[in-house]
């Protein structure tokens, strides 16, 4: 009777074992091509915002360095030279 329980004990732990590997693989084949499409949607996302910050960046550069002539000072030559 003892050996039949020990058979019986051994039988459902392999059983186990082989039912956690097999749902393992099952759940990480499942996941797998998901993971790759969100992956795929972050790198678009990634490179649109960089887009919009390089284009963003580029307007600003170029509004202040049409205005930057227009705000620095005037050389007044009636001041004295300074040194």
């Amino acid at each position: 009777m003892l050996i039949f329980l020990v058979g019986a004990l051994l039988g459902v732990l392999g059983g186990g074992t082989l039912c956690a590997t097999y749902l393992r693989q099952e759940i990480a084949a499942g996941i797998g091509p998901r993971l790759r499409r969100v992956e795929h949607q972050l790198d678009t996302i990634e490179t649109q915002l960089n887009l919009a910050l390089v284009t963003q960046y580029e307007e600003l550069t170029s509004r202040s360095a049409a205005r930057i002539p227009r705000q620095l000072p005037h050389h007044d030559d009636r001041r004295p030279a300074v040194g």
